[in-house]
């Protein structure tokens, strides 16, 4: 008779303590203590207790209060993990009266004068201060070289501009101890984009930003037919009346001051015309030596806008996940998926479907909560948070749950489970998003009327086919429900009882890179949507007085979990067979670019913002094989993609293995005129510190020498 396997009782990771990386990092990050540094949170169920309490407090009755503090505490316990200026501010506001929990904002149009400009200078400023990370595009400004009448002269362009916003990051993060993120785009159409795609070439130049290119549908087709490509720019009004100047029709995101035609696009002047495969080559060998610019699919990000009626969307916030408007503001949260795998490692792995909802469910109203205590300095900012209610969950540890569940990061398998944790969290969203309306009332912008425009009945011929005319009047919960691209693949009952009532908030989903909470609250699960990035590695991480950044050793969750549950001998590499992991233990450069990209387009179906990826790549990963990923990226449906090498001649990343470093020799000159050669892993005592050979290359390459 043959014996039955029996199940082993419930496991989980729940159980495993952490790491002391990731207990230093909440502690750094997170825990709440008083200006003198006495410790109020003594414990992280503590800082639950407090994120909790916080949002819970927003509720109208001392009965709901106590009821979803409760349901609030249970699912933060459960997985659902508030963006870093959630657990950082919420219920913080006596120890910092003016500090945000909003993560992602947008600066407003940047208009090309010096007024303009310097305006917006001084809003990021408050912005970053405040801890929100900052996305603005800078194709709004005139090219090098271009004469400014009222100046008599001829202007340096936009990079020059750049070059203040990124002082300014680097003087307020400084300042408040905790380091400013900014998002920099800039259009694929304007006379610069060479100079931007290249700028940081140059040592320390832009390192306050990332960038991103504004990739449109006719530049990919240009790309692929090796077709001739125009770089323009508005052309003033005398430009426009000479017969001279080559004029085309372009969509811009100022109208004001320009000349536009019934449809609202721009006269631009063409400054030049250049090969489109130029361009592209371009972008693609500076993305593999310096990993940037990233690649923003904007028209793809404007078609599915929810909003798309009332909005164009011209930038993201620093990790791009989320495209929003001018003063665009979004908070966040991710959901860490390790939570719901029981008996990992096992024939009897399974992953908690029925918990996950419910988590989604009560974590959707959390977040909700969010926005009356988003403490957003501008006044602009707090209307567009309070008008859309906009938020952005998402999820954490996938990576490391595909291990735990036995299944290859990148294969068919992992396809379709990413499919179906993405597809569970957005129809759960909506669905509570459509029962809060019922409840609380639904976004302002939902009852809210807009008048129908000769643009929108372009974007949307579905209305004129409905019979929609010019002059209508129509709320905006008819046009998010029924005429949003991404809203049609819900089901129509849902979207029909949206159209009626409305919906609480006009987008649910977005998955960030959330590596701070990964590598503390979750245990250094694997950050977003990622792979894990090794099982055994070291992370840099700026310390404040510290004159260079500091390398600490991590551990993934996967493997402290195969350790605690299967073979606590087990590590990556082991040259003892019975030490070996399964050969489902993979990391972020032993996947292909191509199944990075099919896994962020498996969830980028049903995530209605987008989605922060990376594809990473072994650092003698041949360029003929990586050269068109992002065209690949652009086949599959994406909004926007990045990759990474690690090229250690050129910078230091957040992440690093050790066998990298050693195999990497630095030589650099120190201010006494030492010269150093080391491996990247070799300790340098320098200036009353200890330093890594890397650590300390980069820090005096880059110039935040100390400065920390």
């Amino acid at each position: 008779m043959k014996a039955v396997p029996v199940p082993p009782q419930s496991q989980s990771v729940a159980q495993i303590p952490l790491q002391p990386a990731s207990e230093d990092i909440w502690d750094k990050k997170y825990r709440l203590k008083t200006k003198e540094g006495e410790i109020l949170d003594a414990t992280v169920h503590q800082t639950y207790e407090r994120v909790a309490r916080a949002l819970a407090d927003v509720e109208t009755t001392p009965e709901k209060r106590e009821e979803w503090y409760g349901q609030f505490l249970w699912a933060l316990e459960q997985g659902a993990i508030p963006a870093g200026r959630i657990l950082s501010n919420a219920g913080a506001l006596a120890h910092k009266p003016s500090t945000s929990t909003i993560n992602c904002t947008v600066s407003g149009a940047i208009v090309d004068s010096m007024d303009g400009i310097l305006s917006k200078v001084h809003e990021a400023g408050l912005t970053l201060k405040a801890g929100c990370g900052i996305g603005y595009e800078f194709s709004t400004l005139r090219p090098k070289g271009a004469f400014v009448s009222g100046a008599g002269a001829y202007t340096s362009g936009a990079l020059s501009f750049m070059d203040i916003f990124n002082a300014m990051c680097f003087t307020v993060s400084s300042a408040g101890g905790r380091r400013g993120a900014q998002m920099g785009t800039f259009d694929i159409v304007h006379p610069d984009i060479l100079d931007f795609i290249l700028a940081k070439r140059e040592d320390g130049r832009l390192r306050q930003f990332n960038l991103s290119c504004l990739i449109t549908d006719e530049f990919i087709q240009a790309v692929r037919e090796d077709a001739p490509w125009d770089l323009v720019f508005p052309a003033s009004p005398q430009e426009y009346e000479d017969k001279k100047t080559p004029i085309v029709w372009q969509n811009w995101p100022v109208k004001e001051g320009y000349i536009t035609d019934d449809v609202g696009k721009v006269a631009c002047r063409v400054y030049k015309t250049v090969p489109a495969r130029r361009v592209w080559d371009t972008i693609m060998s500076s993305t593999y030596d310096y990993a940037e610019p990233g690649f923003i699919l904007i028209d793809r990000i404007n078609e599915m806008n929810n909003n798309w009626f009332c909005e164009e969307v011209r930038a993201t916030n620093p990790c791009g996940e989320q495209p929003l408007p001018p003063y665009g503001s979004c908070l966040l949260g991710s959901v860490n998926l390790t939570k719901f795998v029981e008996n990992p490692f096992t024939d009897f792995v399974k992953f908690n479907w029925e918990n996950y909802r419910k988590v989604v469910r009560i974590f959707s109203r959390m977040l909700d909560n969010v926005v009356e205590i988003n403490g957003l300095p501008l006044a602009r900012q707090r209307h567009e948070i309070e008008h859309k209610r906009r938020h952005g969950m998402g999820f954490l540890g996938l990576g490391s749950t595909l291990t735990m569940m036995k299944m290859k990061y990148g294969e068919t398998e992992s396809l379709a489970f990413t499919d179906q944790v993405a597809k569970v969290m957005a129809q759960t969203g909506w669905e509570i998003g459509l029962a809060l309306a019922e409840e609380k009332g639904p976004a302002p912008i939902m009852l809210e009327e807009f008048t129908v425009t000769a643009e929108m009945l372009a974007k949307r011929p579905k209305m004129s086919r409905d019979g929609y005319k010019i002059g209508d009047k129509v709320p905006g919960k008819v046009l998010l429900a029924r005429y949003s691209h991404y809203m049609q693949q819900l089901d129509d009952e849902l979207t029909d009882q949206i159209a009626k009532t409305g919906a609480r908030y006009t987008h649910h989903t977005s998955i960030a890179p959330t590596g701070t909470i990964s590598l503390s609250l979750a245990n250094n699960a694997s950050n977003g949507i990622e792979p894990s990035f090794a099982h055994q590695y070291s992370r840099n991480v700026i310390r404040e007085g510290k004159k260079t950044k500091e390398k600490v050793d991590v551990y993934s969750l996967e493997l402290l979990a195969y350790r605690n549950l299967v073979n606590p001998d087990a590590t990556p590499n082991a040259q003892d067979p019975t030490n070996q992991l399964p050969d489902y233990f993979v990391s972020a450069d032993e996947i292909t670019p191509k199944q990075h990209v099919d896994v962020q387009a498996a969830a980028q179906r049903w995530v209605d913002s987008s989605i922060s990826k990376t594809a990473n790549v072994p650092t003698d990963y041949p360029y003929e094989d990586f050269k068109d990923i992002y065209l690949y990226a652009h086949k599959k449906g994406l909004k926007g993609c990045t990759t990474f090498r690690f090229n250690p001649t050129v910078f230091q990343g957040v992440l690093v293995k050790n066998e990298d470093l050693e195999k990497t020799v630095y030589r650099f000159q120190l201010e006494n005129g030492e010269i150093i050669e080391a491996k990247g892993n070799e300790e340098i005592d320098y200036d009353g510190e200890t330093h890594t050979a890397a650590n300390l290359y980069d820090a005096l390459k880059e110039g935040y020498y100390g400065k920390f």
